[in-house]
Protein backbone atom coordinates (compact mmCIF):
# COMPACT_ATOMS: atom_id res chain seq x y z
CA UNK A 1 0.00 0.00 0.00
CA UNK A 2 1.16 3.26 -0.59
CA UNK A 3 -0.14 7.34 0.56
CA UNK A 4 0.27 9.74 -1.44
CA UNK A 5 0.12 13.66 -1.03
CA UNK A 6 0.65 16.37 -3.64
CA UNK A 7 2.29 14.41 -5.87
CA UNK A 8 4.78 12.56 -3.47
CA UNK A 9 4.28 8.97 -1.36
CA UNK A 10 4.73 9.44 1.79
CA UNK A 11 4.61 5.98 3.01
CA UNK A 12 4.42 2.57 1.80
CA UNK A 13 4.25 -1.14 2.90
CA UNK A 14 2.97 -4.20 2.46
CA UNK A 15 1.98 -4.20 6.14
CA UNK A 16 -0.93 -2.19 7.13
CA UNK A 17 -3.98 -2.83 9.38
CA UNK A 18 -7.24 -1.46 8.44
CA UNK A 19 -9.77 -0.33 10.90
CA UNK A 20 -12.91 1.60 10.00
CA UNK A 21 -11.95 1.31 6.35
CA UNK A 22 -8.46 3.45 7.34
CA UNK A 23 -4.58 1.76 6.46
CA UNK A 24 -2.92 1.96 9.61
CA UNK A 25 0.66 1.91 7.83
CA UNK A 26 3.53 0.94 10.44
CA UNK A 27 5.19 4.18 11.62
CA UNK A 28 8.41 3.55 10.14
CA UNK A 29 7.48 3.27 6.64
CA UNK A 30 6.26 6.78 7.10
CA UNK A 31 8.94 9.23 5.12
CA UNK A 32 9.70 11.54 8.57
CA UNK A 33 10.61 14.66 6.45
CA UNK A 34 6.75 15.48 5.10
CA UNK A 35 5.74 14.98 8.61
CA UNK A 36 4.90 18.04 11.03
CA UNK A 37 4.13 17.77 14.65
CA UNK A 38 0.64 19.12 15.64
CA UNK A 39 -0.81 19.75 18.46
CA UNK A 40 -4.50 18.47 17.70
CA UNK A 41 -5.98 15.29 19.45
CA UNK A 42 -9.23 13.69 19.42
CA UNK A 43 -10.48 10.97 21.46
CA UNK A 44 -12.15 8.08 19.82
CA UNK A 45 -13.90 5.77 22.47
CA UNK A 46 -12.93 2.56 21.71
CA UNK A 47 -9.34 3.49 20.48
CA UNK A 48 -8.12 6.14 22.73
CA UNK A 49 -6.71 9.58 22.11
CA UNK A 50 -5.40 10.09 18.87
CA UNK A 51 -2.60 12.80 18.04
CA UNK A 52 -1.87 14.10 14.91
CA UNK A 53 1.21 15.37 12.33
CA UNK A 54 0.76 17.97 9.00
CA UNK A 55 2.18 16.82 6.17
CA UNK A 56 4.59 19.40 4.26
CA UNK A 57 5.52 18.63 0.65
CA UNK A 58 6.90 21.17 -2.17
CA UNK A 59 6.04 23.94 0.43
CA UNK A 60 2.39 23.17 0.69
CA UNK A 61 1.06 21.74 4.06
CA UNK A 62 -2.09 19.53 4.76
CA UNK A 63 -3.10 20.36 8.22
CA UNK A 64 -3.56 17.64 10.38
CA UNK A 65 -3.51 15.01 7.47
CA UNK A 66 -2.13 12.12 9.30
CA UNK A 67 -2.84 10.29 12.67
CA UNK A 68 -1.83 8.02 15.18
CA UNK A 69 -2.90 6.46 18.91
CA UNK A 70 0.51 6.41 20.95
CA UNK A 71 -1.14 4.82 23.12
CA UNK A 72 -4.21 3.31 21.97
CA UNK A 73 -6.79 1.23 24.35
CA UNK A 74 -6.63 -2.89 24.59
CA UNK A 75 -9.74 -3.19 21.86
CA UNK A 76 -7.41 -1.12 19.61
CA UNK A 77 -4.02 -2.62 20.59
CA UNK A 78 -3.48 -3.10 16.51
CA UNK A 79 -2.65 0.14 15.46
CA UNK A 80 0.31 1.06 18.36
CA UNK A 81 2.92 2.11 16.34
CA UNK A 82 0.96 2.98 12.82
CA UNK A 83 -0.39 6.19 11.14
CA UNK A 84 -3.44 6.75 9.12
CA UNK A 85 -4.38 9.94 6.75
CA UNK A 86 -7.00 11.45 5.32
CA UNK A 87 -7.64 14.28 4.11
CA UNK A 88 -7.14 14.06 0.40
CA UNK A 89 -4.07 11.72 1.12
CA UNK A 90 -4.44 9.10 -1.50
CA UNK A 91 -3.82 5.42 -0.12
CA UNK A 92 -3.74 2.50 -2.85
CA UNK A 93 -2.33 -0.44 -3.78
Amino acid sequence: MRAIWNGKVIAESDDTVVVEGNHYFPRESVDDSVLVASSTQTTCPWKGQASYFSIAVDGDTNRDAAWFYPTPKSAAAQIQDRVAFWRGVTVTD
